[in-house]
């Protein structure tokens, strides 16, 4: 029976009056950092506890947890990471052009105040890494929004481990986006309004009547809302969630945040140019926590398959759902990074003189040279006096390139 009034509360996620989640005191927040640790450590490693640390409330904490959890939940080696790109990657490729472009726009994804000449390195190697993830997958099509989650990815995790996780996303999760035609990015976006019309019909059918669609979700499905949100913090929490997730999830999302705007979307005239006006923008004040625990709900409630036969779609059609099941299976039996490091030395790999840290590149230029020089101040104040302002320093560089921090122990 459809439901004609929108639930008070989907599931059992609590919030305060603003609608926000309640921060997790200092125990609360160590406590978490040690199960991820524990779970880290164990053989095989515990995915599902990290699966759930991810998408639970506040996500993985800090980068430092992300360059950790985010390559086990795609199951990557961290000790057999893809080398650097050479020049040759950007020659003679079909969407070189357009990359560069894209990337030359995407000054806003980058920290403020970050200085321009280490930006212009990171776009360098953001380019470098979109090339070549296309040119390691020829089936793949690049599409504009692409190098917002390759950006994302770079910001956290450096050049060479952006690719390899880049590379298992563009075949797995992102992988409908990826086609010479909109039309499986079309299919997943069918999914929105079954959702809707499951939890609110008469929002549902206000929609209808507005003849708006789903294309205003469009921006915020393939670039998993990088594109839209103003605040870096935020984009990392949902990409925490979508990592840890089935790959539908992002519309699951998109269904809370519709939800969440229900009065907003039924006060608007009923016309399709001001809905879609409406919806198109996010606001950047939305109760992140709550909807991602509202999302999780919903795709509990109504999962795919649920959907899919209530609105004749077919899962079949989508590469990232018919894939996910294996894919999900293929990151269960993980070995820990020390028996990695310790098998890599085995073997006599040159790729890790000293384990990741070593693996990791070397950044080129000005970011190089400003970096190292800021990365052994911060190493030798931290030694002397662990002084507040040093690691102020060492943080601020790790964020902007970590890469640079690594290569130093």
């Amino acid at each position: 029976m459809r439901k004609h009034k929108r639930k008070k509360q989907i599931g059992g996620v609590g919030g305060n009056e603003n609608g926000s989640l309640p921060r997790e005191s200092d125990g609360g927040r160590k406590h978490k950092m040690t199960v991820i640790h524990q779970a880290l450590i164990r053989d095989p490693v515990d995915i599902e506890a990290l699966r759930r640390a991810a998408a639970g409330n506040r996500g993985l904490l800090t980068d430092e947890l992300r360059r950790k959890v985010w390559p086990k939940l795609l199951n990557i080696n961290v000790y057999n990471l893809p080398h650097k790109p050479g020049r040759e990657v950007r020659e003679n490729h079909k969407d070189y052009n357009q990359v560069v472009l894209d990337v030359r726009r995407s000054m806003k994804r980058f920290p403020k105040g970050m200085p321009a000449s280490e930006r212009a390195v990171l776009q360098e190697q953001l380019i470098d890494v979109i090339l070549e993830v296309l040119k390691r997958n020829p089936q793949l099509h690049y599409y504009q929004g692409y190098h917002d989650v390759a950006v994302t990815l770079l910001l956290v995790v450096g050049e060479r481990m952006s690719i390899a996780m880049l590379d298992t996303l563009s075949n797995f999760h992102l992988r409908d986006f990826m086609d010479p035609t909109m039309d499986s990015t079309k299919h997943i976006l069918n999914y929105l309004m079954p959702i809707l019309e499951q939890v609110d019909a008469e929002l549902h059918d206000f929609m209808v009547r507005a003849e708006v669609g789903t294309i205003f979700a469009l921006s915020w499905l393939i670039t998993w809302y990088g594109h839209v949100l103003s605040e870096f913090r935020h984009t990392l929490r949902l990409y925490d969630f979508f990592l840890a997730s089935h790959p539908l999830m992002p519309i699951y999302l998109a269904a809370t945040i519709v939800l969440h705007r229900e009065k907003e979307v039924k006060q608007t005239e009923c016309d399709m140019a001001m809905v879609h006006h409406l919806l198109s923008h996010i606001p950047q004040d939305l109760p992140y926590e709550l909807l991602i625990g509202q999302a999780q709900d919903l795709f509990q409630q109504f999962p795919p398959s649920m959907l899919a036969k209530r609105a004749a779609l077919q899962s079949d059609k989508s590469l990232s759902i018919s894939s996910f099941q294996a894919f999900h299976l293929s990151t269960l039996h993980q070995r820990p990074d020390s028996v990695l490091q310790r098998l890599t030395r085995a073997q006599g790999s040159t790729t890790s003189r000293l384990g990741l840290e070593a693996s990791l590149p070397v950044a080129r230029g000005p970011l190089r040279r400003e970096g190292n020089r800021m990365m052994k101040m911060a190493v030798w104040g931290l030694s002397a006096t662990l002084g507040a302002a040093v690691f102020a320093v060492a943080q601020t560089a790790m964020d902007w390139g970590p890469d640079l921090i690594l290569q130093l122990f």
